[in-house]
C-alpha cells in the first residue's frame, strides 16, 4: 500500500530496474544552445510518434520554510496563459493536434510532457519556448489556482490515512533535508501564497539555463536540433539562484510514532537511511558505486515478485501480513530511504508484523543468499530494460530525471552490468552496513473513530 503511494507522491522516482540498456546510446545525442539549454535526442523509428518533455532543475527540495509547494503551484500555473496563448489554450491547442500533455512535480524537479504525431512537434516546441519565459501570473487566475491546490492537497493527504501518515513519516526521518517537507507544501504555506512570490520562483528557475529538453521518437536528431534553435535558443538566460547545501544530520537512535486517524486497517511504515547514487559519484571513498547497486538487488531480493522473501514469507508463509513491500529509490539528488511497509493480515497486529520484517531483515545479514536468488533478480533487471524500451515515454522520462538530478543520460548504460556484477557477498554487506536500528525511522498508523463519531458517542 505504501510502495504504491510512495510512487504516486513521488512522481516516478526511479527504483529497482529503472534504466535503459546500453544499445539505447547509440541512437542518443547530445546538443547544448548558446543560451544554456540543453537538448538530448534518442531517436526511436518503430512509431510514428515523439515524445517531448522539458525538465527544470527545480522542486521541492529547493523551497524553504514558509514557501513549500511552489513548485507545484508553479505546475498548476503554467498551463494558464502567456503574451500569446490564453489561459486553457495550452491543452486545447495540444488535444487539436492529437496529441496529449501532463507535467508532474517532484522533489528535485518539475517537468512538462506532449506526446504527438512526429510532424506536430514544432507545435510543441513553440508552446513550451513560449511558456519558458513568457508566463502571464494574473492575480485572478492566481487566486482560482490556490483554492484548486488546497482542495487537492486535502483531498489527497488530509483526508486520506495513508496519505498523511507517509507525509508525517517523511518529516520524522528526515530532520535537516528540505526532503521533510511535502511536494505539495504545507496547508499553512499554500494558503499564504502570494502572486509575487510566483513570479519571483518563475523569474528564478525556469529559464533555458536551467531547463533540459528530451525528444525520444521517429525524428532526425539534427533537425530537431535546428529546431530547437529556432523556437529555445532566441531566450535569454537567466542568473540562476544558488542552492545552498542542505545535508541531512547524522541519525543517532530509533525514531518511532504514531498516526491515528480513521483509517479501516492499520498500516506499518520502516524506512532506513540510504544513499543515492549522486552521492555515491560525489564521495566514494565514503560511499562506493557498488553499494548502491547492491542496495538495488537488495531490494529485488525481499519484494521482487511472488518468489520475493517478503511475498513468500510473510503474506504466504506465516500470514502474518495481508501487504507487504520493500523498495529503494537510487535516483534522488539527495540522500534516500530503503522503505519497508505492509498491513498486517486479519487477526494478526502491527507488532507481529514488524517482528516478521525485522527477522527478514536479520535473515539477509547473517545467513549466506542463495545465488539462484541473486540470478533470479538479475535476470528480471534485464528483462525489464527489454519491456521498457517499447516506451518512448519512459525512455525520455530516464534521460530527463538522470540528467536533472545531477547525473548524466550515459549512466543508464552502466545500469544492467552494474547490477550483472553484484555478488551475494556484497547483498549482505549493505544490508549491515545500512539497514541499522540507529538510522531507523517507523511510523504506525492506528485507526481510531471519527471525530464526529466520538462527539456523537460522547454526548449520549
Amino acid at each position: 500500500m505504501f510502495h504504491k503511494l510512495k510512487i504516486v507522491l513521488s512522481v516516478l522516482l526511479l527504483g529497482q530496474s529503472g534504466f535503459l540498456s546500453a544499445a539505447s546510446s547509440e541512437k542518443t545525442q547530445e546538443f547544448k544552445l548558446d543560451n544554456g539549454l540543453k537538448l538530448i535526442v534518442q531517436e526511436d523509428h518503430r512509431s510514428p510518434v515523439v515524445v517531448t518533455q522539458v525538465w527544470y532543475k527545480v522542486g521541492s527540495s529547493y523551497e524553504h520554510e514558509g514557501i513549500t509547494g511552489l513548485s507545484h503551484m508553479l505546475e498548476h500555473m503554467m498551463f494558464k496563459g502567456t503574451k500569446e496563448v490564453k489561459p486553457g489554450e495550452f491543452s486545447r491547442i495540444i488535444a487539436e493536434n492529437g496529441g496529449r500533455e501532463n507535467a508532474f512535480t517532484n522533489r528535485d524537479y518539475t517537468a512538462y510532457y506532449q506526446q504527438l504525431e512526429k510532424s506536430r512537434l514544432p507545435v510543441s516546441f513553440k508552446l513550451e519556448s513560449d511558456r519558458m519565459r513568457n508566463l502571464i501570473i494574473s492575480d485572478e487566475e492566481f487566486m482560482k489556482e490556490r483554492k484548486v491546490v488546497s482542495e487537492e492537497r486535502r483531498m489527497r493527504t488530509d483526508d486520506s490515512p495513508q496519505s498523511l501518515t507517509y507525509e508525517t513519516f517523511q518529516a520524522t526521518a528526515y530532520q535537516t533535508s528540505p526532503y521533510r517537507n511535502p511536494v505539495i507544501g504545507w496547508m499553512a504555506d499554500i494558503m499564504h501564497y502570494e502572486p509575487q512570490d510566483l513570479r519571483d520562483w518563475y523569474g528564478m528557475w525556469y529559464a533555458p539555463n536551467n531547463a533540459t529538453v528530451v525528444v525520444v521518437g521517429d525524428v532526425d536528431a539534427e533537425k530537431v536540433h535546428q529546431l530547437a534553435l529556432k523556437y529555445f535558443g532566441p531566450l535569454k538566460p537567466e542568473k540562476l539562484a544558488v542552492l545552498k547545501d542542505r545535508p541531512e544530520v547524522k541519525q543517532t537512535g530509533e525514531k518511532r510514532i504514531v498516526v491515528k486517524d480513521d483509517a479501516k486497517v492499520p498500516c506499518l511504515l520502516m524506512g532506513y537511511k540510504a544513499p543515492s547514487l549522486v552521492e555515491a559519484k560525489a564521495r566514494p571513498k565514503v560511499i562506493p558505486e557498488q553499494d548502491i547497486y547492491a542496495l538495488e538487488v537488495l531490494a529485488s531480493v525481499l519484494d521482487g515478485g511472488n518468489s520475493s522473501r517478503l511475498t513468500k514469507n510473510l503474506i504466504r508463509g506465516q500470514e502474518v501480513a495481508s501487504s507487504a513491500s520493500a523498495s529503494y529509490s537510487m535516483m534522488s539528488r539527495l540522500g534516500s530511504l530503503f522503505l519497508f511497509d505492509g498491513t498486517p493480515a486479519h487477526g494478526q497486529t502491527i507488532e507481529a508484523l514488524e517482528k516478521a520484517i525485522r527477522a527478514e531483515i536479520e535473515k539477509v545479514k547473517n545467513e549466506p543468499l542463495d545465488e539462484q536468488e541473486i540470478d533470479r533478480v538479475k535476470t528480471q533487471v534485464i528483462t525489464s530494460n527489454i519491456y521498457q524500451k517499447d516506451s518512448v515515454y519512459y525512455q525520455a522520462m530516464v534521460i530527463g530525471i538522470l540528467e536533472t538530478v545531477g547525473l548524466s543520460w550515459h549512466d543508464r548504460d552502466e545500469y544492467v552490468d552494474k547490477v550483472k556484477a553484484v555478488t551475494a557477498d556484497q547483498v549482505q554487506a549493505v544490508a549491515r552496513k545500512y539497514l541499522v536500528n540507529d538510522h531507523l525511522t517507523v511510523a504506525v498508523l492506528k485507526p481510531v473513530p471519527a471525530q464526529k463519531e466520538q462527539l456523537s458517542a460522547n454526548s449520549k
